[in-house]
């Protein structure tokens, strides 16, 4: 499979020299200047502006951070991860995850100096929650992209059509239809169950 990352019609894509030599701490500092954008960086440094999310996929969004966070406070077992955070992956990617998480061990594992930038690690748990900008075949590769990183188990949710798929390391994608149903964090997030009745707008 190819490391290149799906990049969507509606991204705006900056290529050449200029950008693609940008180091990590340039491309992080890009970024600071223009915090009002919504950035990541493809395995070939190709810089990808991406269209705001809507109101509710936002929400949505917000809502699975507040789950997520709920489990992993009364735990204590990682950190928690929304949208603004930034992971630089062993691909060389620079991608962002509406949700994410990551083990004690793995924090431990980024030096004092970098815990305030992208981190260099690959989060063992992302969601990526559908947009109005957003096609489901990109957000599908993306999520093929997280797993080849690393990531061990990842939830794909379209909201408008109360469709979720499961992604797990070396398994088809498990799709499931209608939110009337929790999605388990099985043993990655043990205890963990996102409860999907959450996301449906009544």
């Amino acid at each position: 499979m190819s490391n290149r990352p799906a990049i969507s019609e509606e991204a705006i894509v900056l290529r050449g020299p200029l950008v693609t030599s940008f180091s990590d701490e340039e491309f992080f500092q890009f970024c600071q200047d223009n915090r009002d954008l919504r950035l990541e960086r493809t395995s070939d440094h190709e810089i990808i502006f991406m269209s705001p999310a809507g109101f509710l996929s936002s929400s949505y969004s917000a809502e699975v951070v507040f789950q997520l966070s709920l489990w992993n406070k009364q735990t204590r077992l990682g950190r928690v991860g929304e949208s603004s955070a930034a992971y630089v992956l062993p691909d060389k990617a620079t991608l962002s995850p509406d949700a994410s998480w990551f083990s004690q061990a793995a924090w431990a594992r980024v030096p004092a100096e970098l815990r305030n930038r992208f981190l260099p690690i690959c989060p063992e748990f992302v969601v990526e929650v559908k947009s109005p900008s957003d096609r489901i075949p990109t957000l599908q590769a993306k999520m093929q992209q997280w797993l080849h990183n690393g990531t061990q188990l990842g939830f794909l949710l379209d909201c408008e059509t109360e469709t979720a798929w499961v992604y797990r390391p070396d398994q088809p994608a498990e799709e499931l239809h209608g939110y009337d149903r929790h999605l388990s964090g099985e043993a990655v997030l043990p205890g963990f169950a996102l409860d999907l009745r959450a996301l449906r707008e009544e």
